[in-house]
């Protein structure tokens, strides 16, 4: 018999203090590429809608949509895949409509939409690669 998928959960704490963090050093790097220090809260609000609603994303994958899939190695990778692409998509257009009501943003170049789907994918590999080289829960192994 197979165990059910067990629901992921962390403390609110956990998971502000994480993106928070990652979308201050994020956006203190753009920022500094730019060359404007003005843009750095900016940067660190654009990065949020990733490290923070990303977060969001893949629990609602893990909690939701997982449990409700077949076990079946493929129809989970496919399903996981998919649901980082249009989850990169709408996070992808909140950081485009957050662009466009700033001013700090006005000249530059908004890419294509498909393009946030296809970052948010690779960042979600990258991410889950760390977690494989840490030996914690992860995409690669199937067990996160």
């Amino acid at each position: 018999m197979i165990a059910p998928w067990q629901p992921f959960s962390e403390p609110i704490r956990t998971t502000m203090t994480r993106t928070v963090s990652l979308a201050l050093v994020v956006g203190a790097a753009v920022a500094w590429r730019f060359g404007r220090l003005a843009l750095w809260p900016l940067a660190t609000v654009l990065v949020l809608w990733f490290s923070f609603g990303g977060h969001w994303v893949e629990l609602w994958f893990l909690n939701w949509l997982r449990p409700r899939l077949a076990r079946e190695r493929l129809a989970q990778v496919g399903a996981r895949i998919a649901v980082w692409f249009l989850g990169g998509i709408l996070l992808g257009l909140g950081v485009v409509s957050t662009m466009r009501l700033s001013q700090l943003m006005q000249g530059i170049a908004r890419p294509a939409w498909w393009v946030a789907g296809v970052a948010f994918v690779a960042l979600e590999l990258i991410v889950h690669l760390a977690f494989l080289l840490r030996r914690r829960p992860n995409f690669y192994q199937g067990t996160a």
